[in-house]
């Protein structure tokens, strides 16, 4: 994302009206905002600028739906989840939900998971499986059209270790896509704001490149 844009944060303060209608004394309603140097996701470059964006999230008893708005350049990605989340008395924390993401613009079509996860301690596991809808025409970074290709099917996994601020990540794509990249971050708190700087190594079948970002968020309950 090359400036700073409203839509995103705004159409996520309108939702809130709605959403806010769902909240109980059991459950919970937040926000938040945020801006990145350049929008990574798995190892792969969504922008080489900065980045806006915001969120909503409803939770209520291990029950969760959120969404998520950024700026992708040409339009916004918008993503919806779902899901419900549990720890065991053994300190195994499981979860199981679903995304969706989906484009205003002809940045990219339109992906659909399935995500599982666990945590223990310092350690956590994602393993999601997913369909790229390639089947829309779409523009390349020449601005040429570039014709769909079929569905694709792929999968995902990515196994995460947290120790105090630092955190570290490793991610590999399957099936129909594939790639590996590391990520290793680093994150504190600053006058109410969450601030991060983190470093992305990305294989040959990604960006086969090196990048460095700064991140700074915050949250808010409703």
């Amino acid at each position: 994302m090359k400036t700073f844009k409203l839509t995103a944060i705004t159409a996520t303060l309108l939702a809130a009206s709605s959403f806010s209608q769902l909240a109980s004394a059991e459950g919970s309603l937040s926000a938040n905002i945020g801006y990145v140097s350049e929008y990574h996701f798995r190892g792969i470059q969504q922008t080489g600028a900065g980045s806006t964006s915001a969120g909503l999230d409803y939770e209520n008893g291990g029950f969760y739906v959120g969404t998520w708005a950024a700026d992708v350049a040409d339009g916004l990605e918008v993503d919806f989840y779902a899901g419900y989340g549990f720890e065991l008395d053994s300190g195994i924390a499981l979860g199981a939900g679903v995304t969706t993401y989906q484009y205003t613009g002809d940045f990219d079509s339109a992906y659909n998971e399935i995500n599982l996860s666990a945590g223990y301690e310092m350690f956590s596991f994602e393993y999601s499986v997913g369909t790229w809808d390639g089947s829309d025409d779409y523009f390349d970074e020449d601005d040429m059209v570039v014709e769909g290709d079929p569905e694709a099917d792929y999968s995902f996994i990515g196994l995460s270790l947290e120790f105090g601020s630092f955190s570290g990540t490793i991610g590999s794509w399957g099936k129909d896509f594939e790639g590996e990249y590391f990520e290793l971050a680093y994150g504190t708190e600053i006058g109410g704001f969450d601030v991060g700087v983190g470093v992305i190594v990305s294989g040959a079948d990604l960006d086969d490149d090196e990048a460095m970002y700064f991140s700074l968020s915050k949250s808010f309950d409703l």
